[in-house]
């Protein structure tokens, strides 16, 4: 059982989230932040422990449309890309174990390009981990009331919240201040505080012994097509 899988059963049990709605959501201040394009890598995306089956043009489709839907309102005057790949992925069943995945959840690693010329911003990527939102009816398990593509949905747009949170936490790249609050907000999606956190609380005793979580920001990253006008 992978690390990644440890985590995800672990937290989702623990978070609550309610579901964002960009037309309702305030915006927050991204200074002059625009969204160019957003580009999403699914092919590679592992399925975790018991889980319905998506495949990458669903996961791509969604993902693309989440993010599109949250920053299209944003109109600063220099063009961004945003690329993410899709590490891996809960999708609750009807038959699936509620003490290990009661709701869907996925693991999500996140780029901001400058667009023109097309230049990984260095330093900026990070892994989040995505949570479904909290109802009524994910507290038994969303795999008995939700369809697949309603779950996906879900997922899509609790992930282009915490982008906006972790761009709000990068914002000096958009000519605002960063204050305490933001970095505490984007924190709460940062896969290697969650799992430091959700190691400690398993095994208090032995957390401090197990070493620094991998910085994924390290990991190999997969070039970027530039995006095509239009």
């Amino acid at each position: 059982m992978s690390r990644l899988f440890i985590c995800l059963a672990f937290m989702i049990a623990l978070s609550a989230c309610s579901v964002p709605d960009p037309e309702v959501d305030p915006q927050i201040e991204l200074g002059d932040f625009q969204l160019k394009d957003n580009v999403a890598v699914t092919k590679n995306a592992r399925k975790l422990g018991v889980s319905r089956d998506a495949t990458a043009q669903e996961w791509e489709e969604s993902l693309e449309a989440a993010v599109d839907a949250r920053f299209r309102r944003y109109a600063g005057a220099t063009p961004y890309t945003i690329s993410y790949s899709l590490d891996g992925y809960i999708l609750a069943t009807k038959a699936g174990r509620l003490a290990l995945a009661p709701r869907s959840a996925m693991s999500m690693t996140v780029h901001i390009w400058q667009t023109d010329p097309l230049v990984r911003l260095k330093d900026r990527s990070k892994q989040l981990l995505i949570f479904e939102g909290l109802d009524g009816e994910t507290v038994i398990g969303s795999g008995l009331f939700r369809t697949k593509e309603e779950q996906m949905e879900n997922l899509s747009a609790q992930f282009a919240k915490a982008v906006e949170r972790w761009l709000r936490a990068n914002s000096d790249l958009f000519g605002v201040d960063v204050s305490e609050e933001a970095l505490a907000a984007a924190a709460q999606d940062d896969a290697a505080q969650i799992a430091a956190e959700a190691a400690a609380s398993a095994d208090p005793d032995t957390a401090s012994t197990t070493g620094p979580t991998p910085d994924p920001t390290t990991r190999p990253i997969r070039p970027v097509p530039r995006p095509t006008e239009g």
